[in-house]
C-alpha cells in the first residue's frame, strides 16, 4: 500500500494575512499550536509565502526586532514548495530531504489544500514500520524463525 500525501497531511491550515504584525501572527501561530503560517495576500487570499518558527528566531528574536514593527511578508520565505495530494510520502520525502525544508504545501492547482510536515512524514513512517514488524511476527509464529 502507497501512502499519499492527501493521506497524512494536516488541512487545517493556519493563513495570515501577510500585512498582519509579526507578534499578532506568533500569537495566532502559538493559539493555533502551528510551527508555520501560510502568508497571504489580495482578494481572494492568495498563498504567498510561507513563515515558520525559524524566522522568528533568525529575523526577529536574535536581532532584536520588535515585532510589532515589522509584517509578516518581511519574515517570509517568498517560496513555497509544494507537492500534489497524489504525491507518494517516500517521494514526500525525498524532496523535503532535498530541499532542506520541513514542510511541503500541497496544492490542486492553484488551490492550496494542506501542509505535509516532517512530523507527519515520521508518524506515516513509524506505522507502516510497526504494521511490517506485526507482519514478520505473525509469519514468524506460523512459518517458525527467518534465518
Amino acid at each position: 500500500m502507497v501512502l499519499r500525501a492527501k493521506e497524512i497531511m494536516d488541512t487545517n491550515l493556519l493563513k495570515i494575512d501577510g500585512e498582519v504584525d509579526v507578534l499578532t501572527c506568533a500569537r495566532s501561530m502559538v493559539s493555533a499550536r502551528k510551527g508555520y503560517v501560510l502568508v497571504t495576500r489580495g482578494q481572494p487570499p492568495l498563498v504567498s509565502g510561507i513563515a515558520t518558527e525559524w524566522d522568528y528566531l533568525e529575523k526577529v528574536v536574535a536581532p532584536g526586532v520588535d515585532p510589532t514593527k515589522l509584517r509578516l511578508r518581511e519574515i517570509a520565505s517568498p517560496v513555497v514548495h509544494t507537492c500534489s495530494p497524489e504525491t507518494p510520502t517516500d517521494e514526500v520525502a525525498a524532496t523535503m530531504s532535498r530541499l532542506g525544508v520541513r514542510r511541503l504545501v500541497v496544492r490542486t492547482g492553484e488551490e492550496v489544500v494542506g501542509v505535509v510536515t516532517s512530523r507527519h512524514v515520521l508518524s506515516a513512517f513509524r506505522q507502516y514500520v510497526d504494521q511490517l514488524s506485526s507482519e514478520i511476527a505473525g509469519f514468524q509464529s506460523t512459518h517458525g524463525p527467518l534465518g
